[in-house]
């Protein structure tokens, strides 16, 4: 019997995952319809309720009544319904305090995951990632360890959008957000660094450490070294498959100057996303020569939904 049905729809992706009693994944599915990549019909509603049905229509039939949660962009301004930020800090109690109710028809509803705000000079906000957080945290006995201490977590989540959250007794209590993602896909692909630049057979771990070192040397000024993916390859410095990875490097350098500025030796640091991104991300770490034990969790979005589920009572 299905216990929870948890759906992580982002902007591009919509992964749909069937839990059993004790929290187990049964089954899962990923579908190509996030919500700006939505299937077609007449409207946008009936585009949602399209993607709901693909996703889960047929576990639902099973078993009509199994709840439905949430997270990610679904809950944005852009979303099927929007839901609220809460303010950091907060705990996955909270979140689940706050969940947002949508209507799927007369018969159907799911629960949406409220996202996460910081307001200060320069704002924050997270969506979705906030869940991932804490199923890192249920789901790895030694980030509960630390939690538990009261030590603070450093957890990294990679991506086009690259999240740095603290976490401390249980609280998400500060993050900041590194556009280096899509930063280096603007650069490789609408700027004249990228007009040279050939994609390489495999990655070139040797200009993408150069790049690390670089930036580490100028100190994060990333302004100050990106034309160097340009001059290096006029100088003949690097060649054009060289060019990709040594600007990786640079922007991802350029991240960890800022990000790992001023923690304390013992935080561990822990990375939440794709293997190779995280691998990537981990590399560049040693390259950097942060002294900081380096862990990688998997599955994260699941177990912060059942986590965020439970504390709803939505499951037992």
């Amino acid at each position: 019997m299905t216990a929870l049905i948890a759906l992580d729809w982002g902007t591009s992706a919509l992964r749909a995952y069937r839990l059993a009693a004790n929290g187990t994944v049964t089954a899962r599915r990923e579908l190509p319809h996030g919500i700006m990549k939505l299937p077609d019909a007449p409207n946008r509603l009936m585009s949602f309720r399209l993607a709901f049905d693909l996703a889960c229509a047929d576990w639902l039939a099973a078993d009509p009544a199994c709840p439905v949660i949430a997270s990610g962009m679904i809950g944005s301004a852009q979303g099927w319904q929007p839901a609220p930020y809460l303010p950091a800090p907060c705990d996955a109690r909270q979140l689940a305090e706050q969940l947002t109710r949508v209507d799927v028809d007369d018969q159907r509803c799911f629960y949406i995951i409220p996202g996460v705000q910081q307001t200060n000079l320069l704002p924050e906000v997270m969506r979705g990632e906030e869940t991932q957080v804490f199923g890192a945290i249920a789901g790895d006995e030694r980030l509960r360890d630390v939690q538990a201490s009261g030590r603070e977590s450093l957890i990294a989540l990679p991506g086009t959008h690259s999240k740095w959250v603290s976490v401390t007794q249980g609280k998400i209590d500060r993050l900041r957000t590194f556009m280096s993602g899509e930063l280096y896909d603007v650069l490789r692909h609408h700027s004249i660094l990228g007009l040279t630049m050939q994609p390489p057979e495999a990655p070139d771990w040797q200009a993408f450490a150069e790049g690390i070192r670089v930036a580490r040397q100028q100190s994060g000024n990333l302004l100050g070294s990106l034309f160097s993916v340009r001059t290096r390859l006029l100088c003949q410095q690097l060649s054009p498959q060289q060019q990709p990875d040594y600007l990786s490097g640079l922007l991802l350098g350029n991240e960890l100057a800022i990000a790992l500025d001023g923690i304390s030796a013992d935080t561990d640091i822990t990375l939440i996303g794709s293997q190779p991104l995280c691998q990537r991300y981990q590399r560049a770490m040693a390259i950097f020569e942060c002294r900081n034990p380096v862990y990688i969790a998997p599955g994260a979005a699941e177990q912060g939904m059942w986590q965020v589920a439970r504390y709803a009572s939505l499951v037992a």
